[in-house]
């Protein structure tokens, strides 16, 4: 490096981060408006002047869909965003959700080598909310059809992989509104529903076919669409939707909902536009959230933008251990979350009428590291107590619907309800099913589910041209 390089990338170095902007926690605790406002010209154009352009960007191998970051940076510096947008797209079908939702601290972010690592994340949602699309190519027509259960991140990025590569894909949801998660899971001020509704778009653009309102399982088996509806493959990526619970006394009450109940009915069904749409959802003044993950911080913050006074996340172990991204933490203490930490519910109590008045708690302390690597919560002798609420949501994670597995013979799964299959390729114990995501994993991330759903568009990509040189031959 020349002497006019080492002063520049000194220079770079020495630049500070710049943060989004973002709503005033007083006002948007009033309001289900986005929180985070994205950069402006200016900001992006900045912050992505920090970044050092290595040699051997080690960035790149914290990115799950390989998105190439230093190149689609160096655009934004040059001023050519629609060409920025187009390297992200070359991988990553999804960027405007994931610029919003992945968690860029523990993945490309980590691996930054800037004392102040480049904020990734936010550059690629501004890339993603101004560039342009390139125009949609139209691909070679391989007459070969793939069916995808479910239309969350991973399905879509599936579909939009296997459109890509000339294969006609329809992709089956059982909702009435596509997006999965990024619809009925994520609450407005962090995933926009615009946002969703235009990526779906794209994905419809190359060429998939949508579908609404269909149980595979029920409506249609999978047996069917291989073997009737004459599909070469088909994959499933239908999620984790059924909640867990603790198992106490109590969680039939009247006021006591699953995280899932809760989010889809403000989400899916606009409970949140109340009375613009009809369907309310009432929530007290006391509300305790049981766990402590992103849905669980999803669903505190929910609570007080419904009207809630008090909003408590009860979580067994300390805050030092909470599972949820830091700043989704920040972003909850700000809003007037409290943290209940050390605290594990033993029963919820009702009165006369069936509604929840009441969580039962024990005290708790830290001991040893487990299998997760968080020290082991262990309770504390004799110090129970009454913590009064009005409304219960349990978030403590979900699992897999079982209807699928139920009704498809052959197709193995695990003891946590998941599919047996191949971390690299998706394949299940059937030949021509293939799964990802949540359905395959458990509940994981966005992008983590995107990335399940490019590997398996490659399998099945590779087992049809296989098939067909084998016919050949």
């Amino acid at each position: 490096m020349d002497v006019e390089g080492k002063k520049e990338k000194k220079k770079r170095v020495k630049k500070q981060r710049i943060h989004m902007s973002i709503q005033d926690s007083a006002e948007r605790i009033r309001n289900f408006e986005e929180v985070a406002l994205g950069f402006t010209e200016k900001e992006a154009i900045e912050e992505a002047s920090r970044c050092l352009q290595c040699k051997r960007p080690r960035c790149l191998k914290g990115c799950p869909v390989d998105v190439n970051i230093p190149a689609f940076i160096e655009k934004i510096i040059d001023g050519e965003i629609d060409e920025a947008k187009k390297i992200i797209l070359a991988t990553n079908s999804l960027p405007a959700i994931t610029g919003r939702v992945c968690p860029q601290e523990n993945q490309c972010q980590e691996f930054c080598i800037h004392p102040n690592a480049i904020s990734i994340g936010s550059l690629e949602r501004y890339v993603a909310d101004n560039g342009k699309r390139p125009e949609t190519i139209t691909k070679e027509n391989l007459e070969t059809k793939i069916a995808i259960v479910g239309s969350g991140p991973s399905g879509l990025t599936c579909a939009a992989e296997l459109a890509n590569l000339g294969h006609k894909v329809s992709l089956y949801e059982v909702l009435h509104d596509y997006g999965g998660v990024l619809t009925y899971g994520i609450p407005e001020f962090r995933m926009p529903k615009r946002i969703v509704r235009e990526e779906v778009e794209y994905i419809q653009s190359l060429g998939v076919k949508l579908e609404t309102d269909i149980l595979i399982g029920r409506t249609i088996t999978v047996e069917e669409l291989l073997n009737e509806y004459k599909f070469n493959a088909v994959y499933i990526a239908s999620g984790a939707g059924a909640p867990n619970f603790l198992g106490i006394l109590g969680e039939t009450l009247n006021g006591v909902f699953s995280a899932n109940e809760f989010l889809t009915r403000v989400n899916l069904l606009k409970g949140y536009k109340f009375p613009e749409y009809d369907t309310p959802v009432t929530v007290g003044e006391k509300v305790a959230i049981i766990g402590a993950g992103n849905v669980a911080m999803d669903c505190a913050r929910t609570a007080l933008r419904l009207g809630a006074r008090e909003s408590d996340i009860i979580y067994r172990r300390s805050e030092g251990e909470i599972p949820a991204r830091l700043e989704e933490i920040i972003h909850a203490k700000d809003e007037g979350v409290v943290i209940g930490e050390l605290t594990s519910p033993l029963e919820m109590l009702g009165d006369e009428k069936g509604n929840v008045v009441g969580l039962k708690c024990m005290r708790m302390t830290l001991g040893e590291k487990d299998d997760s690597g968080r020290r082991r919560p262990i309770p504390i002798p004799n110090s129970d107590f009454i913590f009064p609420v009005n409304t219960v949501i349990v978030a403590i994670g979900q699992k897999p619907n079982q209807l699928i597995a139920q009704t498809t013979p052959g197709l193995e799964t695990t003891r946590w309800g998941t599919f047996v299959h191949d971390k690299e390729t998706g394949k299940t114990s059937r030949e021509r099913i293939y799964c990802g995501g949540d359905v395959a994993t458990g509940a994981a991330t966005v992008i983590l589910a995107m990335e399940a759903g490019r590997k398996a568009a490659k399998a099945i990509h590779e087992m049809i041209l296989e098939k067909d040189l084998k016919s050949e031959t």
